[in-house]
């Protein structure tokens, strides 16, 4: 006797738990990749701002640099090394405009050309042409830290010296380089002394100008 058929309902059922399964899958990965978009889209004005603080606060930026040297150091490489848990410096968290690196900049190129200077391409002049320049440069813009600014060295010892880092050190103000390992003290030879801005005198600004203007355009009539 000839069994019956299955009907087309129960045919279908195996590829519609297929395609139900197929669907579930697709969800779950399609969720994954939205949430990873979130966080990208979530960072990118932390980025931006990250971006604009660092070219007004030089203790910022090198707070950035410190860390991402940290991070790149915990990725996975041929031959790690063991790296002492440093101090990390106390994230300052405070409004810091770009218009005190402008005005800045803006002085550099009002006494020292260095604008003018950077934006040169000096690949066509000669070295004694080059040097020539850059005596003019140095001579104006070292000016400008005299005038605006006072700088001192971090360390007062000598250059070359043999120096200690002791527990607790700052590390935006010290930086161990070469072979770290292990927890402080740290002893090693002075490689530079670093510098310190102790007092900033930036000439006031009204409101209605532009510090985005670094040099004026000249015409001459």
């Amino acid at each position: 006797m000839t069994e019956p058929k299955p009907s087309i309902g129960a045919r279908l059922r195996p590829v519609q738990q297929a395609l139900l399964m197929a669907l579930r899958v697709a969800a779950h990965w399609l969720g994954i990749a939205a949430a990873k978009t979130w966080v990208v889209l979530k960072r990118a004005p932390i980025a931006l701002y990250s971006f604009v603080r660092a070219l007004a606060d030089a203790d910022y930026a090198r707070l950035l640099t410190d860390l991402y040297i940290d991070g790149a150091s915990s990725l996975p490489s041929p031959a790690p090394r063991a790296r002492s848990a440093l101090p990390q410096p106390a994230a300052r968290l405070h409004d810091t405009p770009p218009d005190a690196a402008l005005v800045l900049l803006g002085l550099f190129q009002k006494d020292g050309r260095l604008v003018d200077f950077l934006q040169e391409d000096v690949t066509g002049y000669s070295d004694q042409e080059i040097g020539a320049a850059a005596r003019v440069v140095h001579e104006g813009c070292r000016k400008v830290l005299r005038d605006y600014l006072s700088i001192a060295p971090v360390r007062a010892e000598a250059e070359g010296s043999r120096v200690t880092l002791e527990r607790g050190f700052d590390p935006s103000a010290v930086r161990p380089i070469g072979n770290v390992i292990g927890e402080p003290p740290f002893t090693g030879a002075l490689v530079h002394r670093g510098w310190r801005a102790d007092e900033v005198r930036l000439p006031k600004v009204s409101g209605s100008r532009d510090v985005t203007i670094l040099a004026p355009a000249e015409v001459e009539l």
